[in-house]
């Protein structure tokens, strides 16, 4: 039934690109060729720095090679690599053994994810805690004590316990659990802790038994402890057409999706992880921007140069946008505009809707650009950021453009398939914003104006807001500030730029996802303080929000 259903879609198809004029037509085709091979299972899923990955930069490199495009990226490629931050990992060089025994990572014993790098020895039992020596921590009485108390969190009993262990100046803290009740403990790649003055190793219960039965016993203990960031590296694709111009027009589209949903931003509701082909979000984009390179590079516009961008990372949190616009392959000042096509292939053939974005970032778009327009039903939206690449660029006062025709039942799906494209309607966008550039061509360099700031989450429900953008990339402990919205209250208390923020009242956080939870604590007209690091100095800001 399927196999029939995609056979009826693409006869439907070949019928409308038959009564397309020739150059539309080749359009048409083009489209069908690039979102068929970059949704493909082969891919699987396009996830930053994955085979997949690898497979969609390849293709998207050739078709601007084919387009005449010259390489703008690292080294005379059209490839620039960035890194993505996975969290920690345990390096080779960690070890523990006891009375000579090298046990095996993992299986027996794992250091917590918050140890420093340090190596410890020493001849200890686990009766005599003394300092300058290891000392051990038994799980079971205090699980079996707090069995039935919901309020008790081994977390903070962990901490409490390695804090305590540190002021009786331990050079380490062996942790096990000879209790039938399970602790979770396990090594936390991503989370975001401070790192202790101490080791802190997890002994498996196997282990424990066989060597820590008797607490008279002294052991020869050997630690060393070796975790470093684990990441991963993303490629963006850029192609430039150079006509020695003073400034240049930038069109992007991320093509990155989401894998098998390895990442937890998936909306499957599965058990059985599956290929996230990701054809509109966004071989969609991809797609249109390749075949907008080619309409410009035939039709010779001279006044601007012309630079294509098919960045990686944006479903991790903008991070190829932002790594481009730290890292510029060309002077990021003499940027005229930025247009960026996020999920263009679904068009509505009955209302006709599409979504641009950044109407308000020039005071030339109000003068270009109309909602009456002859096919398409277009809302604008002023605001210069969003969930999707712009908001990079509309941060170095760039004005952008923003090109969206609609969420849908698939997105961040599996059945995201090239089947369920519009093809015609993603014809349409991609002359639309043809006309733009065209039109453009005969105007000087956009001067830029800030807008009000629009959430860069698809979705939110909190009742208050601090007016600050995080910086998706960040690596350390807390939420970087990557922008602030004007009027809000962040602006109002002097938090800036640049500041890391660990605390609002009584909740410290270490990530976003922390930080969300602290908001969604507070009510309107709530009195409380924030804490914010900036450099060395630790502030605090009296907040009501």
């Amino acid at each position: 039934m399927i196999r029939i259903t995609i056979l009826l879609v693409l006869l439907a198809q070949t019928t409308v690109a038959q009564k397309l004029k020739k150059k539309d037509k080749v359009v048409f085709t083009n489209l069908q060729k690039h979102v068929s091979f970059l949704a493909d299972d082969k891919l699987e899923g396009r996830r930053t720095g994955t085979n997949g990955e690898k497979l969609a930069y390849e293709y998207i490199s050739s078709e601007f090679s084919k387009a005449g495009l010259i390489a703008k990226g690292d080294n005379n490629t059209y490839l620039q690599a960035f890194e993505v931050n996975e969290g920690k990992e345990v390096n080779k060089p960690t070890h523990l053994i006891i009375d000579g025994n090298d046990l095996q990572l993992d299986k027996d014993y794992f250091p917590f994810v918050f140890s420093p790098n340090k190596s410890v020895e020493a001849a200890t039992a686990i009766a005599l805690p003394e300092r300058g020596t290891l000392h051990f921590w038994n799980l079971n009485e205090v699980l079996e004590e707090n069995k039935n108390n919901p309020h008790f969190d081994v977390q903070d009993a962990l901490k409490t316990k390695v804090s305590s262990a540190t002021e009786k100046g331990a050079t380490g803290l062996i942790v096990y659990n000879t209790s039938t009740i399970n602790d979770d403990f396990k090594f936390e790649a991503k989370a975001k802790t401070e790192t202790t003055a101490i080791p802190v190793v997890y002994v498996q219960k196997g282990v424990a038994n066989k060597f820590f039965k008797d607490e008279t016993v002294t052991h020869d203990i050997k630690i060393k402890i070796d975790i470093g960031n684990k990441v991963r590296t993303g490629h963006n694709v850029i192609g430039y057409i150079d006509n020695a111009a003073v400034n240049t027009i930038i069109i992007g589209a991320h093509y990155d999706h989401l894998g098998f949903g390895e990442d937890h931003n998936s909306l499957f509701i599965g058990t059985t992880p599956a290929i996230h082909n990701g054809a509109d979000d966004n071989a969609s984009g991809t797609s249109a921007m390749i075949e907008v390179s080619k309409l410009i590079k035939a039709a010779n516009l001279k006044k601007y140069n012309y630079l294509f961008i098919a960045f990686s990372g944006e479903e991790l949190g903008l991070y190829g946008s932002k790594y481009f616009t730290e890292h510029s392959t060309i002077n990021l000042s003499t940027a005229n505009y930025m247009i960026n096509l996020d999920m263009v292939g679904r068009l509505n053939d009955s209302t006709r809707g599409l979504n641009i974005g950044g109407y308000g970032t020039s005071p030339t778009w109000g003068e270009m650009l109309n909602a009456k327009d002859n096919y398409f039903a277009i809302k604008f939206d002023s605001s210069g950021t969003g969930p999707s690449d712009h908001t990079s660029f509309y941060r170095k006062d760039i004005p952008v453009l923003f090109f969206f025709t609609g969420v849908h039942s698939d997105y961040h799906k599996p059945s995201d398939d090239a089947n369920k494209i519009n093809y015609t309607g993603q014809l349409k966008v991609v002359n639309y914003i043809y006309d733009i550039v065209v039109a453009t061509n005969k105007k000087e360099k956009l001067s830029f104006t800030k807008t009000r700031e629009a959430a860069t989450s698809a979705k939110s429900s909190f009742k208050v807001t601090l007016g600050i953008m995080p910086d998706y990339t960040f690596s350390g402990s807390g939420v970087r500030v990557d922008g602030v919205s004007d009027g809000k209250i962040a602006q109002k208390v002097g938090i800036q730029t640049g500041d890391v923020v660990e605390q609002l009242g009584d909740i410290k956080f270490t990530d976003v996802q922390g930080y969300m939870g602290a908001l969604g604590k507070f009510k309107k007209g709530e009195a409380s303080k924030v804490k914010v690091k900036r450099g060395d100095k630790e502030l605090w800001f009296d907040i009501v929000f």
